[in-house]
């Protein structure tokens, strides 16, 4: 798994405009972000590098990297959200890789990236191989308190408990 530091090293825009698209241009560049501090600095070099209209309307008319910025829908076609850096940086010092809170949207759909990192904070179980694996952990970290003594069909225990939980690549979540 990745800190979205280093998916951060591997985003990349192509950043042209509307008015060179509109004229048959396809000049612009591709921008890693990394290469970047923060927002203000991307956008001054964008404006650089558009500093022929007076007014460019930037289009990002191709982007690679971390999935999770499409998730959180901090980029698209006509717009790159200037948090993309602060949300970074929390997911970073945060415990958590990038892959937990792509597998939290997986699981829950859109939401804002203040709520997504208090859902994964305090409902992320942890990741498993298979449902059966995450409810053996379930009973051997005694959440449920059953006795040693019962013998449990773990497939068939499994199905039901996650009626409860949510999972996507093998990361489980409290619904």
């Amino acid at each position: 798994m990745t800190k979205l530091t280093n998916c951060l090293d591997t985003a990349s825009i192509y950043v042209s405009t509307y008015a060179k698209y509109n004229n048959s241009c396809l000049y612009g560049k591709w921008l890693n972000l990394s290469d970047y501090s923060d927002f203000e600095e991307l956008q001054q070099v964008m404006y650089e590098l558009h500093s022929d209209e007076s007014d460019p309307e930037f289009l990002f008319s191709d982007y690679e990297g971390c999935s999770l910025f499409e998730k959180l829908r901090l980029i698209g076609e006509s717009f790159l959200s200037p948090e993309i850096y602060e949300i970074a940086e929390q997911i970073n010092v945060s415990e958590y890789d990038s892959e937990v809170f792509e597998a939290c949207i997986d699981c829950l759909g859109k939401m804002d990236f203040q709520s997504l990192y208090e859902y994964v904070n305090n409902f992320y179980y942890g990741e498993y191989e298979s449902d059966e694996d995450f409810v053996q952990y379930l009973y051997e970290d005694d959440t449920f308190n059953i006795p040693n003594w019962v013998v449990i069909d773990w497939e068939a225990t499994a199905r039901s408990i996650m009626f409860d939980y949510f999972e996507s690549n093998g990361h489980y979540f409290k619904s």
